[in-house]
């Protein structure tokens, strides 16, 4: 598989575009002036604590105070909590953890109001983003990711990913990163760690521990709410955790941000830094690599596959509904063949968009109806395949009785609503267009006066392809004619963005004719 990322960035805006085998399906978009993103850790102040809810509310500086559920305190919190008090108070005179005394774990089914109290200062990382109405979702789990590795601090654990090929592969990592971890540190060993040597790792776990070192630094001063270490800019971050050997281009179209990846790149993988390149067209970065023209295509209530089938996707306040059809394409002969091949190909779109559009919580898809039990499990498991790229956890279930496909996905940031609406270019969105019967009468006024006042100027039309195509037709066509009668030739040029009732004359400079 072919793996692309386009980096464009406008002002404060940069958006990220990934693509395989040359379809967009993720897009990722960060302003500068994004308070809260997930990894951040925050120092914030407990609001209120509600026991039915077994939570607490935590200013940490957004609208809409964070929200800290019980399960999501983890079991070493009284730790975490010991650490800041003592680093605030300047009683902890070092990051390490070697000679810091634990705590004892609070229990899988114990209450809020055990652990915190109103008005309590509390070290915590943002583990959602803000959704709708909801402020973000904390975690007092810290995790500090790297390429390879994530650390958690006061954590004996060593877990090495699953997705690694083989046992002995894995048993090596743990082998290795068990001889290397600082102590009461956990580590987390990532996919990407595979085949990498103990100084590569080593040198990992240093530049994550300097984070570490961070946020004690900040928390000898800060005073809540304040943000003590934030994570990496969307760009770093993603070229983080999605950088594979098989990536093919990473094209970036601002000069200081291209100096930045390329030289991720080079320290991550010295052969690939020539794959970054700097966009210097004229043209915008995402129009020349065809991103606006599948971003338009992708963002509307209806998604249309290569088969003429199509799927509806909606959303209501509870989940997410997508339907499939089949579209005007169905052929009459072997029916279950073909509704089976529809259905497979949806998958596939289905498992784009649900990335794409960061989609989360409930979907429910309604798929062509399937008799064969033998066609319903290969959907199924056509359906699993195509998610397997996709980050975020997710859950997909076998068909119901009532032929329609459960899944859950994580719902970590809001989703992506892109408006391909546009304001209509000939009547501006009042509704109200001029007869386009009288436009060549129009044109040919306006041409016989430029002939006589420049006799000798070269002459440029501009219109809409579907005007441009009318004056070329036929022979003679009236581009012909009006050669014949004026015995100068006038050029015609065709621009899509052009509303189809305007015109306008250019002279041989380009410059504009202006009647």
């Amino acid at each position: 598989m072919e793996k692309e990322m386009i980096v464009s960035s406008t002002g404060k805006t940069v958006e990220v575009a990934l693509l395989e085998d040359g379809k967009l399906v993720e897009i990722h978009r960060q302003r500068s002036t994004d308070q809260f993103t997930v990894g951040d850790v925050f120092l914030g102040t407990v609001k209120r604590v509600t026991a039915p809810l077994n939570a607490a509310f935590v200013d940490i500086g957004h609208k809409k105070d964070a929200f800290l559920h019980y399960t999501d305190l983890g079991p070493k919190v009284r730790s975490l909590q010991k650490f800041y008090g003592t680093t605030a108070s300047g009683k902890n005179p070092t990051y390490r953890l070697g000679k810091f005394r634990m705590e004892k774990e609070i229990v899988k089914t114990g209450k809020i109001d055990e652990v915190f109290k109103k008005k309590q200062v509390v070290l915590a990382q943002v583990l959602k983003e803000p959704i709708s109405t909801k402020g973000p979702r904390l975690s007092c789990e810290i995790t500090i990711p790297g390429r390879f590795l994530v650390i958690t601090p006061f954590s004996e654990t060593v877990a090495v990913s699953k997705k690694i090929s083989t046992s002995e592969e894995r048993k090596r990592l743990q082998l290795l990163v068990e001889s290397i971890r600082p102590e009461n540190f956990g580590v987390i060993v990532r996919t990407a760690a595979e085949g990498k040597g103990v100084g590569e790792l080593l040198e990992e776990i240093e530049i994550l521990m300097a984070k570490w070192k961070t946020i004690y630094e900040a928390a000898k001063t800060a005073k809540a709410p304040a943000k003590l270490l934030s994570e990496a800019d969307k760009t770093t971050g993603l070229l983080r955790d999605l950088f594979t050997p098989d990536f093919s281009r990473i094209v970036v179209d601002d000069k200081d941000l291209f100096e930045t990846v390329r030289s991720y790149v080079a320290d991550i993988a010295p052969k690939k830094a020539g794959i970054v390149q700097l966009h210097k067209a004229n043209r915008p970065i995402f129009d020349a690599h065809g991103i606006t023209k599948q971003i338009k295509s992708s963002f509307g209530k209806t998604a249309t596959m290569s088969s003429g089938a199509y799927v509806v996707i909606e959303h209501t306040e509870a989940m997410h509904t997508i339907d499939v059809n089949s579209g005007n394409k169905m052929p009459s002969q072997n029916q279950q063949e073909a509704v089976l091949k529809i259905n497979l190909e949806s998958a596939e779109e289905i498992a784009r968009q649900l990335r794409l559009r960061d989609i989360g919580g409930i979907i429910v898809i309604d798929f062509i109806d399937m008799r064969d039990a033998e066609h319903r499990k290969q959907l199924v498991t056509a359906m699993r395949k195509a998610m397997k790229n996709d980050r975020a956890q997710h859950t997909v279930l076998p068909l119901s009785k009532f032929g329609l496909m459960q899944i859950t996905r994580q719902r970590v940031r809001p989703e992506v609503k892109i408006t391909t609406a546009e304001k209509c270019p000939t009547c501006a969105g009042t509704g109200k267009v001029n007869a386009t019967i009288l436009l060549t009468d129009d044109i040919e006024r306006d041409l016989n006066f430029i002939m006589e006042a420049r006799p000798k100027a070269k002459l440029k039309l501009k219109v809409h392809p579907f005007i441009a195509a009318y004056l070329k037709r036929g022979m003679p066509s009236l581009q012909m004619k009006w050669y014949l009668k004026h015995y100068r030739w006038l050029q015609i040029l065709s621009d899509n963005d052009f509303p189809i009732t305007s015109y306008k004359f250019f002279d041989g400079s380009d410059e504009e004719i202006k009647l």
